[in-house]
């Protein structure tokens, strides 16, 4: 398996797996108070908007060619961390 395969199967794990969770937050935030729902409402869209730019940068990834992807990566990355950051930051908030 590649590089570029085996980063690809991480990246839809951690997809996956942040699907879920927001989908958690989402139901905790639906649960919530008239005021802090909205608030919660807000973030998640936020969450979701982030989620959705890395789907996009999967699946430019997932098209390029094997000399290509290491440039792509960089960009992966850095919303990989961008919503990792948003969805333990939320978790925290929402308990």
């Amino acid at each position: 398996m590649s590089l570029k395969e085996e980063y690809q199967r991480k990246l839809e794990a951690k997809i996956d797996e942040w699907s879920a969770e927001l989908e958690v937050l989402k139901a905790k935030a639906n649960s919530a108070q008239a005021d802090a729902r909205i608030k919660y409402q807000q973030e998640l869209q936020e969450l979701n908007s982030r989620l959705n730019e890395l789907r996009q940068k999967r699946d430019r990834l997932k098209t390029s060619g094997e000399d290509a992807w290491e440039d792509i990566k960089a960009g992966v990355d850095k919303a990989w961390d961008s919503l990792s950051e948003g969805l333990k930051s939320a978790a925290s908030r929402f308990k």
